[in-house]
C-alpha cells in the first residue's frame, strides 16, 4: 500500500498539546502544504490579512514529534515578536516597502536582510530549546555563535552579527576584503537557513495593518485563555511579559480627549443677515452656528488622592489645554466654589491642593448638572460610592490600578493613566 503523506493539520492538536497558548494561537492560522519551501514559514496573505503557516510535508516526515513541536513554535514565536508584521531595523525598513522579492534587492541589502533574519532565529531558538529542533538551527553558544549569550533581542543579535562582519572585513588585510555577502554565506553554511523569511519583503501596507490588529486579538485571547489556566507551557515569564505588554491597548491621551470633546460640542446657533438662508434665500436671515464645548473637569483633592497622582492630573490638564477652554471644579466632599476657575486654551498651569477632605462623587455632578455644560471629566481615584446621573456626557480618568479595581461600577468610559 502507498504510504499516506503527512498533512500538519491532522497532527497539531497533538504536536501542541504540552503547549496550550500555542495550541490556542494555532487555530486562528492557516496551516497550507507548499513543496515550493524546503522547510517551513509564516507570511501574511496578502489578499485577506490573515495569517498563513505553509510547510514541506516531506520535510515534517524527516522529523521527530518533539521537533515537529518545536518547529510549530518556531514559527508562532516569528508571528508573536512581529518579524512578519514589520519589526526591522531602520536601515532595513525601505526594503519592506518596495513590495521586492529577495532575489531583486540589492547584494549589501539583501545580506544585511538575510543577517536580520539569521538575529531573529537566534533570539527565537533559545527559547525552545536545541533538543525539539532540526540540527541545522542556529543557536545562542553554540557552533558560529558561541561567542553569543542567550535570551537577547532580535535587535541585538543584529547588531552583534554586524559588528562581527565589520571585524573580519578589516582583519582581512592581504587576503582579498571579505565581502557582506561572504559573511552571510559563511555563517549560514551549505545547508542554508532553516526556515522560509521570503514572505516577510513583499507585504501590502493595508494588508499588514489588519494582519497586525488581528494577531493582536488573537494574542489577547490566547493569552487570557492560557493565564485563566494557569498554563503556558513553555513560553518564560519573560515573554509573557513581553505578551501581555504586546496586547495591552497603549492610550494616546490626547487622542481621548480630542475626541471627548468633539463629541462634547454643542451648536449654538443665531440669525445673521450676512448669510444666506439656503431654504429661504433673501427671504430670511441666514444662522450663523457657533461650535463651543464647554468642558467641565472636576479634581479630586481628597485625602485618598496623594501628591504624585493630583501632579499626574494636572499634567494631563496641561494636554487637554492645547485642545480648549475648560472649566476647573475642585472637590473632596464637596465643590470648592469659590476655588472654581476657567482653564483657558493654551495656558499651562502647576498643580496644587486646595483641599483635604472625604470623597463624594454627589457634589461635582450636581454642581456641573447646574451649568450648561456639554462635558464632564472626573479624576480621581474612584474611591467613593457611584454618584447620581450626569445631564452631559462624562468620563472618568484614574491611575491603573483604580481603573482595574474600582469602587463601583459603571457603563461611563474610565481612562487609566500613570503616574
Amino acid at each position: 500500500m502507498k504510504e499516506e503523506k503527512f498533512n500538519l493539520n491532522d497532527h497539531v492538536h497533538r504536536l501542541l498539546i504540552q503547549e496550550p497558548f500555542f495550541a490556542s494561537l494555532s487555530r486562528t492560522i492557516e496551516k497550507i502544504e507548499s513543496k515550493g519551501v524546503p522547510t517551513a514559514g509564516v507570511r501574511i496573505n496578502p489578499d485577506t490579512g490573515y495569517f498563513e503557516l505553509y510547510y514541506n510535508p516531506q520535510f515534517f516526515e524527516t522529523l521527530n514529534d518533539k521537533q515537529r513541536s518545536g518547529v510549530l513554535v518556531h514559527e508562532f514565536y516569528h508571528l508573536i515578536f512581529e518579524h512578519v508584521t514589520g519589526r526591522l531595523p531602520d536601515e532595513l525598513e525601505s526594503i519592506m516597502s518596495t513590495n521586492a522579492k529577495m532575489k531583486d534587492i540589492p547584494s549589501e541589502q539583501r545580506a544585511k536582510l538575510m543577517i536580520w533574519n539569521i538575529a531573529t532565529d537566534l533570539s527565537i531558538n533559545c527559547l525552545i530549546g536545541a533538543d525539539r529542533l532540526p540540527e541545522q538551527c542556529v543557536f545562542p553558544g553554540a557552533g558560529k555563535f558561541e561567542h553569543m549569550p542567550s535570551e537577547q533581542s532580535a535587535e541585538w543579535y543584529y547588531k552583534e552579527l554586524l559588528n562581527q562582519a565589520e571585524q573580519e572585513k578589516q582583519n582581512s588585510d592581504g587576503e582579498g576584503e571579505k565581502s557582506l555577502e561572504d559573511f552571510v554565506k559563511d555563517l549560514m553554511g551549505d545547508e542554508g537557513q532553516f526556515d522560509d523569511h521570503e514572505g516577510w519583503v513583499a507585504m501590502d501596507e493595508t494588508a499588514q495593518a489588519i494582519a497586525k490588529e488581528r494577531l493582536r486579538e488573537t494574542l489577547k485571547e490566547a493569552a487570557k485563555d492560557a493565564s485563566r489556566s494557569n498554563s503556558w507551557g513553555s513560553v518564560t515569564s519573560s515573554v509573557r511579559k513581553e505578551i501581555m505588554d504586546r496586547v495591552t491597548a497603549k492610550i494616546n491621551w490626547r487622542s481621548v480627549l480630542r475626541y471627548f470633546v468633539k463629541t462634547c460640542v454643542r451648536a449654538e446657533k443665531r440669525s445673521t443677515v450676512r448669510r444666506i438662508n439656503k431654504r429661504y434665500p433673501y427671504i430670511h436671515p441666514g444662522k450663523k452656528v457657533t461650535r463651543t464645548p464647554r468642558i467641565a473637569v472636576s479634581i479630586d483633592q481628597s485625602g485618598s488622592v496623594s501628591d504624585s497622582m493630583l501632579s499626574a492630573f494636572f499634567s494631563e490638564l496641561n494636554n487637554l489645554s492645547d485642545i480648549c477652554t475648560f472649566t476647573v471644579v475642585p472637590f473632596d466632599t464637596e465643590v470648592a466654589e469659590d476655588k472654581v476657575f476657567e482653564w483657558k486654551k493654551g495656558q499651562k498651569k502647576k498643580w496644587e491642593r486646595v483641599l483635604m477632605g472625604g470623597t463624594d462623587f454627589d457634589a461635582p455632578t450636581k454642581y456641573v448638572n447646574k451649568g450648561k455644560f456639554d462635558g464632564h471629566i472626573v479624576l480621581t481615584d474612584m474611591c467613593a460610592p457611584k454618584p447620581v446621573p450626569s445631564k452631559c456626557q462624562r468620563m472618568w480618568m484614574t491611575d491603573s490600578h483604580n481603573a482595574r479595581n474600582p469602587y463601583f461600577k459603571t457603563q461611563e468610559r474610565v481612562i487609566p493613566i500613570d503616574h
